[in-house]
């Protein structure tokens, strides 16, 4: 079981309140992502969670249970940090093993949960071998590993991909998401990548400034952003924010549309710009567009072969039926 439930909870540091009152539920068996800007608080929140800060106010449920006053090793969740924290001098195995000797476990329990853990992430082949011998994925897993054998209620992730190359990250990405599907456990995920929080995520919690701005799936989050914050922060390359006269003329303070859902031609369109940068990516061409006659500059995904240059003048037809309209308050209109 692994159901999380915060209650009214805030967290001030001195006279600054970086958590104001928050209210939260995590299902069991949930991946939850916390995504937002950096100093949004999402580490803060997940280290409340775990109980490596205190909470100023509110309470923090786990099954039902009050854990606001519970201290961190008595509340069966296991974190996983951005920097592996492994001993180096311990080979692999002593590593995944070290919570399991704290605890004064039967030593066949112990090789039983090191040998299921090693297998599940592709480590039995490296459990004599110390951390200084690994790659940095490999580390990651073994961090993981050393979670796992723990058997927690939920594991949480301290934007646990940050230190790895591109390449890496995307088969980390892959590679936590399986385990989530294997374990059926649940799983809190912090991040500032909002690709991770689209492609892992069963629900995404949107921060800024302490604040929960959006609670839902990564593909409700995606059409129906609750205001311009979300829908300019959910969506790579971001959705196209657009003031003025455009928006008001469709009923609007703000005028948003995805680069995904607007037309391109060479001939005739509703907007019209000069080609600025040109993003070719093999099958999707991003174009930033300067010169539209409206004050931002536009930004359009388009099949790879669509080919326009530098300064070559483009035309563009936002689709009508993927328009957003928010208000002067920048939330979504109906």
């Amino acid at each position: 079981m692994g159901q999380i439930t915060l209650q009214n909870v805030t967290k001030s540091f001195g006279d600054v309140e970086v958590i104001p009152p928050l209210d939260l539920d995590i299902q069991d068996g949930e991946f939850t992502v916390f995504v937002g800007p950096s100093g949004c608080g999402k580490s803060t929140l997940l280290r409340l969670i775990a109980g490596l800060e205190d909470i100023t106010s509110g309470h923090i449920s786990i099954d039902g249970n009050d854990a606001t006053d519970i201290p961190p090793a008595k509340r069966g969740l296991a974190m996983v940090f951005q920097s592996y924290a492994l001993y180096p001098h311990m080979s692999v195995r002593k590593n995944i093993a070290f919570p399991m000797r704290m605890a004064k476990m039967d030593q066949a329990e112990q090789d039983r949960r090191i040998e299921q853990a090693a297998a599940a992430l592709n480590l039995t082949d490296y459990l004599d071998r110390r951390p200084g011998q690994l790659s940095g994925g490999q580390r990651q897993r073994v961090a993981i590993g050393r979670a796992i054998v723990r058997e927690p209620a939920a594991f949480l992730f301290d934007e646990p991909l940050s230190n790895l190359d591109a390449a890496l990250r995307v088969g980390m990405r892959l590679e936590i998401s399986e385990l989530h599907k294997r374990l059926a456990t649940t799983m809190i995920y912090v991040t500032h990548d909002q690709v991770e929080a689209m492609t892992m995520a069963d629900k995404i919690v949107v921060l800024r400034a302490g604040h929960i701005e959006q609670v839902g799936s990564p593909l409700e989050l995606y059409r129906n952003p609750r205001n311009t914050f979300v829908a300019g922060f959910i969506g790579s390359p971001k959705m196209n924010l657009i003031e003025g006269e455009e928006a008001g003329r469709n009923g609007a303070h703000t005028l948003g549309i995805r680069p995904e859902h607007i037309d391109v031609s060479a001939t005739d369109g509703h907007w019209q710009g000069k080609v600025g940068v040109a993003e070719h990516l093999g099958s999707d061409t991003f174009f930033h567009i300067h010169e539209t006659g409206l004050a931002e500059t536009i930004t359009v995904r388009a099949p790879g072969e669509v080919n326009f240059r530098h300064g070559d003048t483009i035309y563009m037809t936002p689709r009508s039926e993927q328009l957003h309209r928010f208000g002067a308050d920048g939330l979504r209109m109906a």
